[in-house]
């Protein structure tokens, strides 16, 4: 099979199409035969620093969408032939998705929303669950209010409709430009972006929001949005510094719940039901992995790059 391979650690140079071999499903994993692929932040972190202990070429990408291939044993809920989104690591010495063929548990598969391209589709299932579990670790009432940096981000993007769905008040930043694009995501309101957007919340929200959802990577700067005793939801790792006023950071790594099949199989309804919006930037072959990555590395992007095979 042809795959994306992180040929050694690097700038987006480093990118080659390899030829990899595939191992048969086995027992309760399904065998996709992927069409698309995102692009995420963490293909540029694995880039950069490579995987421990595991030799390159290493191959990106968090999420797969494309046709099952072969199932293995003890695998009923899906078939040969279904169409489906699946979740996976590119940390595990396989690899991950941007290939042509993938292995992977049958419980981090799901099959595609109704109606939803595979480029599409390849959006929803990391960020998806990420955001599930974002909302799931801050453990916030009904009634409550949340805050959301990076609000026309993707993850921002599933993060918004999914806490009005459970009842939060969302408040969430952007530019001039993606006011409305963040207002139709569902957010109850929304204050400019940039340095000022904590203390900006904090003027919203006497006495601080109850939540932080912090997708933009604000770090302790997002303290001052947040009421005392509160808690922040961060992506990618916590320094390890103790937090003011007893807030309390929950570190949100996502790979723990791949294998949520009820988490894939909500956000997959919904994306049906049209509540979570699946936004593709651009695709490109295998070819031009290393462009789809300089693209997420400029900054900016709504939606995801995606390559396809």
């Amino acid at each position: 099979m042809r795959a994306v391979g992180v040929t050694t650690t690097g700038g987006p140079e480093v990118l080659r199409v390899i030829d990899r071999e595939v191992r048969a499903a086995g027992p309760d994993e399904v065998r996709i035969a992927v069409r698309a692929a995102a692009v995420n932040p963490t293909d540029i972190l694995l880039r950069e620093r490579g995987v421990d202990g595991v030799e390159p070429p290493w191959v990106p990408g968090m999420d797969a969408a494309g046709v099952v291939e072969s199932v293995g044993a003890n695998v009923c809920r899906l078939a040969v032939g279904d169409s489906v989104m699946a979740a996976l690591s590119p940390r595990r010495p396989e690899g991950g998705a941007q290939a042509e063929l993938v292995v992977v548990p049958a419980t981090s598969v799901v099959p595609l929303p109704d109606g939803a391209s595979f480029a599409e589709a390849a959006t929803l299932p990391m960020n998806g669950l990420t955001a599930l579990l974002g909302l799931e670790l801050l453990g916030l009432g009904a009634g409550s209010t949340i805050a959301v940096s990076g609000g026309a981000g993707l993850l921002a993007s599933y993060a918004i409709p999914l806490a009005t769905l459970r009842g939060l008040r969302v408040v969430a930043d952007a530019s001039r430009q993606d006011e409305a694009l963040v207002t139709g995501f569902g957010a109850d309101l929304v204050l400019p972006r940039g340095d000022g957007f904590p203390a900006a919340v904090r003027e919203a929200v006497p006495g601080g929001v109850d939540g932080f959802f912090d997708t933009a990577l604000l770090g302790r700067s997002a303290f001052p949005a947040i009421c005392d005793g509160g808690a922040m939801a961060v992506v990618r790792g916590w320094d390890g510094s103790e937090p003011d006023r007893r807030i309390e950071i929950h570190e949100v790594w996502v790979a723990t719940v791949f294998e949520r099949t009820d988490w894939l199989l909500e956000l997959r309804e919904l994306a049906t039901q049209g509540r979570l919006a699946l936004r593709v930037a651009h695709v490109y072959p295998p070819e031009r992995a290393a462009e789809a990555q300089r693209l997420m590395e400029a900054g900016g992007l709504r939606g995801r790059a995606i390559i396809a095979f």
